[in-house]
């Protein structure tokens, strides 16, 4: 009893004065003009006050799109392999978080023996029956915070799957998005090019009409006539295009391309959003932003990591304890005089070589610079993705009111020119040329259409998709 009480009083000011050695992780500052609007606003973005949705595809208002995310978010295999990351994180917590537990072990066997003729002493029985049991109890007394900083590591670890997790799903909605629609704009600008080219056989056939009565040549006719025949040469690369995004949303929603369901390819016009999207400011931008918050996390894990190197510069000291009871069978195993204990401490030190130690410490620092610099580095570039896909989103949206009014100017000379034509007052060549003209003008119009959609994703894909996480909440330094 005297040997429990004198170790309390060794141990117990350790406790008290116990501490955890190495950097504290503190947030990284940002950039303070994260602070204000970003410069690429316009009028198609929605105020600073209005959040984004974390549901934004919702806002093309398309039952098909919303059923295939939600198989993309179940089904998709990158999807699937963060959450067996994320999982395989939660359990190296867990094991890291155990080393604040004692360590126990129990040990019994039961042994029948027989001892030489030399070795018993007269009159005692050569063979019996040994039997013992043990529990060991064992406790590593963190005085230096190498237990505390490994499980900080771990954890940072773990949150920072939880936000790569979030970065794969927003990549995935974005991409099963830019497929859905994509396919939907191919298939708005498949209809584009072959009314085209029924436009075009109008003009051929009034041509060979004009040809025929002597009010022109074979040449005019062949003009028109390559002119069909080279938008013709579109279709085909357009039907390509549009497979292969039907193929890339199979791949997305977990499917072989065979087993895709034909409403994902029935959409014909791509669907437009009429209200103004949501962009909040840099700030909540960079707490929403999963690669953010995920390069935050690393930072802090590898700052933990620096205090386990320097931990090892210290003592450490465990306790423990052991209780046990080895007679000779069952009857004398429970007897008083096989009883056996042990209490005590145990010190280990590496000292005085500490080099390979000091060497530990310098690369988990430098290992933690480096993530410093990950960090400034994807701040940077999620202001910078956002701007450029705010811009990208405002110029596009003009491109495609110039090409609309562009295209009815050009549908309208077409219609003078084709009435002009039949009535012997233009020639050939300005029949083709408005023809040229128009058609141009409209497949201009049907790719500007596709270039505003994935505008769009881009821009929804840089504000962060709206998907934060639980514990999202002010990772930040605001």
């Amino acid at each position: 009893m005297i040997r429990f009480q004198t170790l309390s009083m060794w141990v117990a000011p350790l406790l008290l004065s116990a501490c955890a050695v190495g950097p504290d992780y503190k947030a990284p500052p940002v950039p303070v003009s994260a602070a204000g609007p970003f410069l690429s606003r316009s009028d198609a973005t929605a105020p600073d006050a209005v959040p984004i949705s974390a549901d934004w595809w919702k806002l093309y208002q398309d039952p098909v799109l919303d059923r295939l995310v939600q198989e993309a978010l179940a089904s998709n295999t990158d999807v699937r392999v963060a959450i067996s990351r994320l999982a395989r994180a939660r359990a190296q917590l867990r094991l890291t978080s155990a080393d604040w537990l004692p360590g126990t072990e129990i040990g019994a066997s039961v042994n029948r023996q027989r001892q030489s003729s030399i070795q018993s002493s007269p009159g005692v029985d050569r063979e019996n029956t040994v039997v013992d049991a043990g529990l060991s109890v064992a406790y590593e007394v963190d005085l230096f915070g190498r237990v505390r900083r490994n499980i900080e590591a771990s954890r940072g670890d773990y949150q920072a799957a939880q936000a790569e997790l979030d970065a794969v799903r927003v990549s995935t909605v974005a991409a099963t998005t830019r497929a859905y629609l994509g396919a939907a704009s191919a298939a708005h600008r498949l209809a584009v090019a072959r009314q085209i080219v029924d436009l075009l056989n109008r003009s051929v056939s009034v041509t060979r009409s004009r040809q025929d009565a002597g009010l022109t040549t074979s040449l005019d006719t062949a003009r028109i006539a390559a002119l069909r025949d080279q938008r013709q040469s579109d279709i085909p690369r357009i039907v390509a295009e549009r497979q292969a995004e039907l193929f890339r949303l199979s791949l997305l929603t977990g499917r072989a391309p065979k087993d895709l369901p034909p409403e994902a390819g029935a959409l014909t016009t791509p669907p437009r959003i009429l209200q103004p999207i949501p962009v909040g400011d840099g700030m909540a931008l960079l707490a929403r932003r999963p690669d953010v918050r995920a390069a935050q996390q690393r930072l802090a894990a590898e700052t933990a990591r620096i205090g386990v190197a320097t931990a090892e510069l210290y003592p450490r000291v465990s306790i423990g304890a052991s209780v046990g009871s080895t007679g000779f069978g069952l009857d004398d195993f429970f007897g008083s005089g096989p009883l056996r204990w042990l209490a005590g401490s145990l010190l280990s030190w590496s000292f005085p070589n500490q080099e390979s130690i000091r060497a530990r410490i310098d690369g988990a620092t430098a290992d933690a610079q480096a993530a410093l610099a990950a960090f400034d580095g994807t701040v940077i570039q999620a202001l910078s993705e956002t701007e450029t896909a705010l811009s990208n989103y405002a110029q596009s949206l003009d491109r495609r009111g110039a090409l609309a009014a562009a295209r009815t100017q050009a549908e309208n000379v077409a219609r003078i020119v084709r009435a002009q034509a039949r009535e012997g007052r233009a020639d050939s060549l300005a029949l083709l040329d408005a023809e040229r003209t128009y058609a141009d003008a409209q497949a201009q119009l049907a790719e500007s259409e596709a270039g505003v959609v994935n505008a769009q994703v881009d821009l929804f894909k840089a504000l962060g998709g709206g998907w934060e996480s639980a514990h999202a909440d002010r990772v930040v330094a605001k």
